[in-house]
């Protein structure tokens, strides 16, 4: 079976102690084994990243640049191969592996704009003969630590701007669905990386300690569920870090009396199901203001659903696939049976679907529950699954309320023809990213991507102009060339601009 490794200092390594199966989701068959790294694999990804970093820092912006340019037409020249490889351990359609690593190219497309990011700022004259300017250089060895629902994706929000900007990077990806992130990671070296600079170990929490506890990581990005987040954003500030960790979510469509009802069902079942529902922004809860809205909402999302197809990746034709584990197949199911047990309706019920040719799939189905109420567990936790739950309120104010209250703020979106009442929404509302009769906000790789409240622990979003903040310190100088044969007179007040 084959053994997928580690890349440190530009060279595959396959050497390790512990050994853990790889999965694919739609037959439930292991399909390769991944390297699991023991803490002094990992410090030797951390020196060999250390041991790049002077010379990678003085490489010049376009230089760097120029191999992000080369990289990126390698992704596009590998797209076929990158999707298959998301597809066999991931599970997810070819056309949403392909949507995934387009958004992936356009962070990487946001990186090769380096040279012009990374300018300073210069004042002439800041007082009598005395110039000021500030510049952006890098932190020095920066790691990421990647989640299984994105495995190309997320790590492309992490270290091409990082490298970009000067850094050098250790990688520690999903031990779910590693071969994508490790191929694409190869590409990068054979765009002109030089060996050291990106490094991937593939690894479990020991793995991740070892980055944590480790003093020559300077900063550490990080995706995932909110327990792990806090755990990682409190572990890294304590050691001096600087941390960015995204966590969970309960993403709320609120559905108004008024809204184009059958945009918004197309629109949720796409934001609802696609990618099994295994996404940070995945919409799981529809709030109908009104119970008319209520029950046409759910009436055409019952009708809606009975064509989506679920099944293995090979398919074009269907339109998620299976979820990532056995465990996790069976949470999901969990959730379900609980909203039932608390005294929810499941309309549309997607356990243990049969999926013809994969019967030992990892497979729920597309599941629709009414009368859902902020009490219940399947409503306060993230399900992470394709459920969708409906809530009803009877106004506007009480649906933001209902939002407001829950300890997530990822993403929300509103559905509706009054523009008074988007303008009041996305004003007020307690999310970091909102969209008006967009159910996925999620923002282009020229902004940046990041919620509010428990979603996010850290002052800065991922990705976009945040990015390059969160890679580089600032540096400001200020100088002064004195006229020659002038003797000047000592000064004890504070300088100031006067």
């Amino acid at each position: 079976m084959t053994v997928i490794g580690h890349l440190i200092n530009g060279e595959i390594r396959t050497d390790a102690t512990r050994l853990q199966d790889v999965f694919n989701p739609a037959t439930g068959e292991a399909s390769r084994q991944v390297a699991l790294a023991a803490k002094s694999t990992v410090e030797e990804a951390i020196a060999a990243a250390q041991a790049a970093y002077p010379a990678w820092r003085d490489t010049p912006p376009a230089k760097r640049a120029r191999i992000m340019f080369r990289f990126k037409e390698l992704l596009e020249a590998n797209a076929d191969k990158i999707c298959q490889l998301i597809g066999e351990e991931h599970g997810k359609i070819g056309h949403d592996a392909a949507g995934e690593l387009q958004r992936g190219i356009e962070n990487v497309e946001y990186a090769c704009g380096a040279p012009e990011l990374l300018k300073g700022e210069y004042s002439k004259n800041v007082g009598p003969a005395v110039d000021s300017w500030s510049d952006f250089q890098p932190l020095g060895v920066v790691a990421g630590i990647t989640p299984f629902n994105f495995p190309a994706m997320v790590p492309l929000w992490m270290y091409p701007m990082a490298i970009a900007c000067g850094n050098t990077f250790v990688l520690k990806p999903s031990e779910r669905d590693p071969s994508s992130t490790l191929f694409i990671a190869e590409l990068l070296q054979e765009a002109g990386l030089p060996a050291g600079v990106l490094n991937v170990v593939n690894g479990d929490k020991e793995a991740v300690d070892t980055l944590l506890y480790d003093n020559r990581i300077k900063a550490v990005s990080f995706v995932g569920s909110t327990p792990i987040a806090e755990y990682i954003y409190s572990t890294a500030n304590a050691q001096g870090k600087r941390c960015q960790a995204l966590g969970g979510a309960k993403n709320h469509a609120i559905v108004m009396p008024d809204a184009d009802m059958d945009n918004a069902v197309a629109q949720l079942l796409g934001a609802a199901f696609g990618s099994s529902g295994e996404r940070c922004m995945a919409l799981s809860v529809a709030v109908a203001v009104g119970d008319e809205a209520g029950d046409t909402l759910v009436a055409k999302m019952k009708e809606a659903m009975q064509d989506l197809n679920v099944g293995a990746y090979s398919d074009s034709s269907n339109d998620f696939g299976p979820v990532i584990t056995r465990a996790h197949q069976q949470k999901v199911n969990g959730y379900i049976d609980s909203a039932e047990q608390d005294g929810a309706s499941v309309v549309v019920d997607g356990r243990n679907p049969q999926v013809k040719g994969y019967e030992n799939g990892f497979f729920v189905g597309a599941t629709l529950i009414d009368g859902v109420t902020p009490e219940m567990v399947s409503y306060k936790e993230e399900i992470f699954g394709p459920v969708l739950q409906v809530m009803r309120v009877n106004t506007l104010q009480e649906a933001m309320d209902l939002i407001d209250a829950h300890e997530y703020g990822n993403g929300t979106c509103i559905f509706t023809r009054d523009g008074e009442a988007a303008r009041y929404f996305s004003d007020n509302i307690q999310v970091g990213m909102v969209g008006i009769n967009i159910p996925l906000p999620v923002p282009v790789s020229y902004h940046s991507f990041g919620g509010w409240k428990r979603s996010l622990f850290g002052d800065l979003h991922a990705y976009g102009p945040d990015s390059v903040r969160f890679y580089t310190k600032r540096k400001t100088v200020t100088q002064r060339w004195p006229a020659s044969g002038i003797q000047e007179k000592a000064q004890f007040a504070f300088p100031s601009e006067g």
